[in-house]
C-alpha cells in the first residue's frame, strides 16, 4: 500500500495504490488527514482506483480519516471504487457513511 498526496480544486486528494489492509503505511495515512486538517483543508478525497482490496483493518483506517474529518468540521469522500470494494463497503454498511463518486473530479465538485 502506498499513498501520494495531491491538491486539486479545493480538496486535498490522497492517492491509495496497492492493498488497503492495515499495517506501518496507516500511520502515513493518519498523518496525511491529520496534516490536512492542520493546514487548514478540511475536504479530502480518497482516490481509490488502484485499490482491489480492502480488509477490515482498511476499513478501520478509512473510518479513522473520516471521524478524524468530521470532528474537525471537514469531510472525506470516496472516488473511483471498485466493483469489489463497493461490495465490501455495501455488505458492511460503510456504503451509508461514506460518500463515493465516479472520479475524483466528481468527488471534489460535490464539496
Amino acid at each position: 500500500m502506498a499513498f501520494k498526496k495531491v491538491e486539486v480544486y479545493n480538496a486535498v486528494v490522497i492517492e491509495v495504490k496497492g492493498k488497503l489492509e492495515g499495517g506501518p503505511e496507516a500511520a502515513e495515512f493518519h498523518e496525511m488527514v491529520d496534516s490536512a486538517i492542520e493546514s487548514g483543508k478540511k475536504h479530502v478525497i480518497i482516490d481509490m482506483q488502484n485499490v482491489k482490496f480492502v480488509n477490515s483493518t482498511g476499513l478501520g483506517i478509512l473510518v479513522r480519516g473520516y471521524t478524524t474529518l468530521k470532528n474537525a468540521g471537514g469531510d472525506m469522500k470516496l472516488a473511483a471504487i471498485s466493483d469489489k470494494v463497493q461490495g465490501v463497503l455495501s455488505i458492511t454498511k460503510l456504503s451509508t457513511v461514506f460518500k463515493y463518486y465516479e472520479s475524483v473530479e466528481e468527488a471534489a465538485n460535490s464539496f
